[in-house]
């Protein structure tokens, strides 16, 4: 809690404004699984915009070294994962099960696997989705609007601006089996690819939103 204190004050530094939606689709008892797009390090302010107390984030193992970065997400009890090991990301995985059915906590995964500011979303990678069907436990999507029209670290472009986050209503996956994965995969992404392509101010034929006028205008 005081790290999200801390890192919400960043906004007014940086000039960005948060539009916040669905606020009332965490409150809900028990353990989830939370996924949401992963576009910069931007998205550590937006996350603390909604972070439910209740919840702990699943990250690359990477992240450990990086810095003050490495040093508040480790400090906030982020679980970390070596993604160059399989069976390591495996057992890792496993834990979290469990912690997450014992401890009731919410888990907030990241299902591209890495970051993406091109305006779409990358496919899914399915570990959040194994995790959520083998837990029995819903799956929350939350998405962010595009930030291209104002962020850019390849054309070094970062002007203020605002960013929309809106938490979507939880999916159901009690009775879902193995099986079921890669549809409970695809439906999120689906949704997720609709409301980050609707609250960019894209149409929904839009295949990146590099390439929209969007509505996220530099302020």
């Amino acid at each position: 809690r005081i790290i999200k204190t801390v890192v919400k004050t960043f906004k007014y530094f940086f000039g960005v404004r948060f539009e916040v939606k669905g606020l009332e689709n965490f409150e809900m008892e028990g353990p989830a699984i939370i996924v949401s797009n992963h576009q910069s390090i931007l998205d550590m302010m937006g996350l603390m915009e909604v972070l439910p107390d209740d919840c702990v984030q699943v990250g690359k193992k990477e992240l450990m070294y990086a810095g003050t970065v490495g040093l508040i997400i480790y400090l906030g009890g982020v679980i970390f994962i070596n993604r160059k090991s399989t069976t390591s990301a495996k057992m890792v995985m496993a834990e979290v099960a469990k912690t997450m059915a014992a401890d009731k906590v919410k888990v907030w995964v990241y299902p591209e696997g890495t970051r993406n500011c091109t305006g779409d979303l990358l496919p899914f990678k399915k570990g959040a989705f194994h995790l959520a069907v083998q837990a029995q436990v819903p799956v929350i999507p939350v998405v962010y609007s595009s930030f291209t029209s104002f962020y850019n670290p390849k054309k070094n472009l970062f002007t203020s601006g605002k960013i929309k986050v809106e938490v979507l209503p939880a999916i159901e996956t009690k009775g879902l089996t193995s099986g079921d994965v890669s549809d409970l995969t695809d439906r999120c992404f689906r949704t997720m690819r609709e409301t980050l392509f609707r609250l960019s101010g894209c149409p929904t034929s839009c295949t990146g939103a590099l390439h929209c006028p969007g509505t996220l205008e530099p302020s």
